[in-house]
This record gives structure tokens, sequence and C-alpha cells, in this order.
């Protein structure tokens, strides 16, 4: 399934850029990476306080621009203890170079390997999240967190962290939202994209925005 909103994307890797077409909805998102990373840890506590909670992450970064899509996958699948390869995650779900098609797609694989039908796909079609699509979102981070699943996302643009830093994806990405703070209002990102910048913290309106025209897993 696809909205009926198109976007033009760019995917840029190891100094080459790729030009995607235009492709409709929640859209085939890849990013640049390290050309040789390493699996490392991410540890993280489920917090008593009900204004907080982060999940255990077993975090691996994607091996080349386009896995962006089963690395994100795979990452929220470890804060259930599933063990699904980058390359099985990628044959489920049709990933090419021209990275994963849809938010659809990493729903269906989520669901696939974990065993059950808990993730659903809700879009953002709008160019900019309203108050309404942010406070689902919210709603959608802490519950699936409160129940030990991650959120995976798919954004495209320029987003600030709550540290100052940077993240640019023009030409779209997979994320994982692992955690939240502030009752919901910040959430935790695993990024595949980058093991140097393997986890941050955003607002959730930000999040919103990034993902808007496309959508999330949750």
């Amino acid at each position: 399934m696809r909205t009926d909103l198109f976007r033009k994307t760019v995917l840029t890797a190891a100094g080459a850029v790729f030009a995607g077409g235009m492709i409709a909805g929640p859209v085939a998102a890849s990013a640049a990476v390290d050309s040789n990373p390493q699996p490392m840890a991410m540890a993280a506590e489920r917090g008593h306080d009900k204004g907080q909670r982060e999940l255990n992450v077993r975090y691996e970064a994607q091996p080349n621009f386009f896995y962006c899509g089963p690395a994100a996958a795979r990452n929220a699948l470890t804060t259930l203890d599933k063990n699904v390869s980058q390359d099985d995650l990628a044959r489920e779900m049709g990933t090419t170079e021209n990275g994963t098609d849809s938010a659809h797609q990493i729903t269906k694989a989520l669901n696939t390997k974990a065993g059950k039908n808990d993730w659903r796909t809700i879009e953002i079609p709008t160019p900019q999240a309203d108050d309404k699509q942010t406070d689902t979102l919210r709603h959608d981070v802490r519950t699936a967190v409160d129940n030990g699943r991650a959120v995976v996302a798919n954004i495209a643009g320029t987003a600030t962290d709550t540290n100052g830093t940077t993240h640019s994806f023009e030409g779209g990405h997979y994320i994982s939202v692992v955690g939240y703070r502030d009752n919901a209002d910040t959430v935790k990102i695993a990024d595949s994209a980058n093991p140097d910048q393997a986890s941050y913290w955003i607002t959730t309106e930000t999040l919103a925005d990034w993902i808007a025209t496309r959508g999330y897993s949750a």
C-alpha cells in the first residue's frame, strides 16, 4: 500500500549520488555508512518511572548504503530477543539498491519474524505533522515501548537532536525508536547509519515532522 503523495528521493553513499524516481508514500530509503561497521552493544534498561522507559538493543550498523530498512528492523527485533540477520530481513522486505520500498514492508517483516501481528503501519501523509498526528505518534511510541517493542520509522530530510547534533538523510532513511522520556515528549533513536552516532534523543514533534509524507511501524 502506498499513499497518493509523491516525493523525489536522492540516495547518497560513498560520495556517489544515486537518483531515485518519484516514489509514493512511505518510500524507499537508504543511507551512507561506515564501509566496515562493527556490531556494538547499546545498553539500556527499562525505567521504573512511568515517564521514561528504554529498551535493551543489541545494536548493529548497516553494512551498505541501502540496508537501513533491514538494519532498523533487525535492531528493533533484538528488543524482543529475536536474532535475525539483516540479509534475511532484506530478502523478506525485497530490499534492493534502491532501498526498502515502504514502511508497509517493514511492518510485514517485523510481524513475520516476531511471530506476532503486533505492528501496524501508520502514515503521516502531510508535508508536516499536525498536533493530532504528533499526539498519535507519541501514544504509539509509548504503547509499543511499554510492551517491549521498538518502533521503526521511515524518515527523510534533516533533524536536530536534543544535543544540537544534525542528522541529515535527504534521500530517506529508516531508524528505530527504542525509548522515551518526559512522558514520550522525547524519544530515543537507534540509528544504523553511523555507529559513532548509534544513539541519540530527539523530540517527538521533530520526529513526527521527520516522518512526514512517509510512515512508521508501531
